[in-house]
């Protein structure tokens, strides 16, 4: 009876002493796959922030950012009236102006005057009306610029000299006020400013040296 009962309340042990140590393997190697898979996610989220990151650090810095736009003379085509005495000076010419837009978005902009000079003595002035330059666009506007010397010009020694020389050094100055728009949500306000020197020869008919800051 004692021998039955021992056998009743005791189990044999198994066979051979490895079916424990295969189970222990089996959770270890579990655990060791799940500490993997979570290092891999791990790896696979702070990759994607960092991505995520330099996207938005790119489009801040190129479609986000705002630039002035540059405002300037480009040339002088023909010339409709062309009298260059130093006593009766008128020169009607045919100028282009470029309004160089280089924002991800279109650049409204009010009326406004573009100066023209001799020697900081105004000689002529044109219109510019309200409008916009598209965005990574360059807007050209063609203008007649009628130019007449003041009476007061007729006996500057300096003004003399340049027309009978052929060279008459001109500046341009204006100053547009306006919005830039981009994705149609953001909005800044930009003043541009046009500061442009040349040169007119009266010679060829042309204006030279064309210079903007």
């Amino acid at each position: 009876m004692a021998e039955k009962a021992q056998q009743q309340g005791y189990p044999s042990a198994p066979a051979n002493g490895y079916s424990r140590s295969d189970e222990e393997a089996g959770r270890a190697m579990s655990d060791e796959e799940r500490r993997q898979k979570r290092k891999k996610w791990a790896l696979y989220i702070i990759a994607f922030v960092i991505f995520q990151t330099g996207i938005i650090v790119l489009f801040s810095m190129t479609v986000m950012k705002f630039r002035t736009p540059k405002f300037r003379v480009r040339s002088a085509t023909s010339f409709e009236t062309f009298d260059t005495q130093a006593s009766s000076f008128n020169v009607m010419m045919n100028t282009q102006l470029g309004i160089k837009n280089t924002n991800f978005g279109p650049f409204k902009y009010g009326n406004s005057t573009v100066a023209f000079y001799y020697r900081g003595t105004q000689i002529g002035s044109v219109f510019i009306p309200k409008s916009k330059a598209n965005f990574r666009r360059t807007k050209k506007l063609n203008v007649a610029v009628s130019l007449i010397a003041p009476t007061n010009l007729a006996s500057n020694s300096e003004w003399t000299n340049d027309v009978s020389s052929g060279i008459v050094p001109l500046t341009s100055t204006s100053r547009l006020s306006g919005k830039i728009e981009i994705m149609f949500i953001f909005k800044k306000k930009r003043s541009v400013n046009m500061n442009c020197t040349m040169n007119l020869n009266i010679s060829t008919k042309q204006l030279q040296n064309i210079k903007c800051k």
